[in-house]
């Protein structure tokens, strides 16, 4: 897929991180999602606990049928494909930065019968090609903190929205020392710009600051790090029992590592703000 798409220096890292990793050694069975899932009652996988979570988002930003959707960051389109067969939304219009995951949810959407629905496109978050006043809600999913830079997304959210619009997002904030410490050593591998590196209370400065009101931000992360640690190591002791040496086990081994460390240092969090009416 062609694509001029200008990109900053931290844009172009995470579209060659993403454009290399390969989805099947990804711990989901059933779905192509990179979330880390809610894992409520009645989740026994981390399909499920996936859907949970693009269910929760779409409640947060009262996602309902006939309402126009911009997802920013939408990997794969899982949450999109769920949402507009069971949200019924008029239209989502998805922003991805990598070309080779908005080729594939573009074929997804065409093998569901979607595509009439779902305008899945390359593009930027802080430089989004839409008119003021466009849409009814904006939704990032696990994305906004590698956008270049986050207050930018804001900002052009704030736009594109129409008046009485929702921004919400499920995204990773620092906590604490450990958070700070973790910012030094750890968030430029994960492709987090530095000018993104802050806590729930900047969080919530910064989306008053490009015009939200009504902002909120609640903490989920003991729905989501613990419970995941529980079912990856479940599933490796299942891999090793069956003497499985493969990239898939290798990959759970540190993805099981790295949730670890962000236990202490990264809370998981939901942000909901609405444009002025």
């Amino acid at each position: 897929m062609a694509d001029s798409t200008p990109l900053s220096a931290v844009e172009r890292r995470i579209r060659t991180a993403y454009s290399s990793y390969n989805h099947r050694y990804h711990p989901t069975e059933t779905t192509m999602y990179f979330n880390l899932g809610y894992w409520g009652p009645g989740c026994t996988s981390l399909d499920d606990a996936c859907h949970a979570l693009a269910d929760m988002l779409a409640d947060a930003a009262g996602m309902r049928e006939g309402d126009q959707v911009l997802d920013v960051g939408f990997g794969y389109a899982d949450e999109d494909l769920r949402w507009a067969e069971l949200r019924r939304p008029q239209r989502i219009v998805g922003l991805n930065i990598t070309p080779a995951q908005v080729q594939v949810a573009m074929k997804r959407a065409r093998e569901r019968g979607l595509e009439d629905r779902l305008d899945l496109r390359v593009g930027s978050a802080t430089e989004m090609p839409f008119d003021a006043g466009t849409f009814d809600r904006v939704v990032a999913l696990q994305s906004a903190f590698h956008f270049d830079t986050r207050q930018d997304f804001f900002a052009e959210a704030y736009r594109v929205l129409r008046p009485g619009g929702v921004l919400a997002t499920v995204d990773v904030v620092l906590r604490g020392t450990a958070g700070r410490a973790f910012a030094e050593t750890e968030a430029s591998a994960c492709c987090v710009p530095v000018a993104n590196r802050y806590d729930q209370n900047t969080y919530r400065e910064r989306m008053c600051e490009a015009g939200f009101v009504n902002v909120g931000i609640r903490p989920i992360s003991d729905h989501v790090y613990e419970p995941l640690i529980g079912y990856l190591t479940d599933r490796l002791e299942r891999y090793k029992a069956e003497r499985v040496r493969s990239v898939k086990l290798l990959m759970t081994e540190s993805l099981i590592a790295n949730m670890r460390k962000a236990i202490p240092a990264m809370e998981y969090v939901i942000a909901v703000g609405e444009t002025r009416t």
